[in-house]
């Protein structure tokens, strides 16, 4: 059984900003918490679900036995996997080669591709892949003959899995876990209802057969800010989110920050402040004040205030609540918050289909009544009573029920 929910909540929060703080220094030296037993098995829990656990096995100098197992063997999981994705990423340049088709790895991958992250540091969920949408059908075809099947599809991207392999249930990364990948045609997100398209930025400007690179590192960090605005205002933000961009915006001069304002934009990208300002709250230095001063001028007033007290915490799955009206703050007009209301109440068939997806394909919503109900019950449930997000419950369990050393 759990222990009291507001005990887990507590806990969270205070083991998810004690990351935060130790994976922002990045040097020993630290002094290790005086946590109960409890509170170490949280952290694990969240430095799972940040996917920070590789990373902090390098840096993290805390003395607990069963923290630093913990760390060295996601470190050790992520490395097998990663090999993995080095070969399956080799096997789709050559198809790609072989058929004339241009594909940008997104992400993760191209931070690899650029030596930010050494094998082991990074966990990858899954292989974002961005092509042309006259070249999705030849590229879908690609992954077939690579033994994929679609799994489904969204608003943002194509999933595909192996035909073969499941889910490794448990706490963290494991090297069994499938590689999916996610077919993308344009890069996008909804803030939290208008759609936000940088695309024409991401996409090569002289592609060529196989896999290529981001135009820019200026490009590379758009997207990573964008990806994660999106996530942000979802409340699903990712410590490793956060340490993408540090490391990236350590490569960068002043004229890369440009690429936020160039000739593609169809708008000033006020989007981008939030995950700016929360990084400097835990990365200080890594961005230039030049740019703050630009974003703010274009970041909606709102939005812009709440930028400047927000924590990782609360805009994460470490924040234990559902919230009812979460991402509201994002609205750009009192039209676009009425859109965004009216959404929430009488959900698309797109997003009823989303959710069905979602709790067909991920482990961590398998047998969970809640998502389950109708939008009407969801909505007064959670107007009468405060309801834990199941992605979180989920990592807390693995977390409780297996010992750090056994993972």
């Amino acid at each position: 059984m759990l222990p009291p929910l507001k005990i887990v909540k507590a806990g969270l929060r205070r083991t998810t900003e004690a990351l935060a703080v130790e994976l922002a220094l990045g040097r020993p030296g630290g002094s290790t918490p005086e946590w109960s037993d409890l509170e170490w098995q949280l952290a694990s829990a969240a430095a799972a679900a940040h996917g920070v656990s590789p990373l902090l096995s390098r840096f993290s100098t805390w003395q607990n036995p069963e923290w630093q197992l913990f760390l060295a063997s996601q470190h050790e999981h992520v490395e097998l996997r990663h090999r993995r994705i080095a070969s399956l990423l080799k096997r789709i340049d050559a198809g790609a080669r072989a058929a004339g088709l241009a594909i940008v790895p997104l992400k993760g991958s191209a931070l690899h591709a650029l030596g930010v992250y050494a094998p082991g540091d990074r966990p990858m969920a899954d292989i974002d892949l961005l092509v042309r949408e006259n070249d999705a059908e030849p590229a879908i075809k690609l992954l077939l003959g690579l033994g994929y099947v679609e799994s489904f599809a969204q608003w943002k991207h194509r999933v595909f899995k192996p035909a073969e392999g499941a889910p490794v249930a448990g706490l963290g990364e494991h090297r069994d876990t499938p590689v999916n990948i996610e077919l993308h045609t344009r890069i996008q997100e909804r803030l939290p209802v208008s759609t936000v398209d940088i695309t024409e930025r991401i996409y090569p400007r002289e592609p060529r057969p196989g896999l290529n690179d981001y135009p820019s590192t200026g490009a590379l960090m758009n997207h990573l800010l964008l990806h994660t605005a999106g996530n942000i205002c979802n409340r699903s933000l990712r410590l490793l989110h956060l340490h993408d961009i540090s490391l990236l915006a350590t490569r960068m001069v002043a004229s890369d920050w440009d690429v936020l304002w160039d000739e593609h934009a169809t708008a000033p990208p006020w989007w981008a402040l939030p995950p700016l300002r929360l990084l400097a709250r835990y990365y200080r230095n890594a961005v230039p004040e030049a740019v703050f001063e630009r974003i703010e001028r274009d970041c909606p007033p709102l939005l812009r205030t709440m930028s400047h007290r927000q924590t990782l915490t609360q805009l994460s799955c470490s924040e234990l609540w559902l919230h009812a009206l979460s991402g509201i703050e994002w609205s750009r007009s009192v039209r676009e918050a009425g859109r965004y209301v009216r959404n929430r109440v009488r959900p698309s068939k797109e997003a009823i289909q989303e959710r069905a997806d979602m709790v067909r394909t991920q482990l961590w919503l398998q047998g969970q009544s809640w998502v389950k109900q109708n939008q009407g019950r969801r909505i007064l449930t959670l107007l009468t009573r405060q309801v834990p997000r199941m992605d979180t419950l989920y990592v807390v369990r693995a977390a409780l029920e297996v010992p750090a050393s056994a993972t």
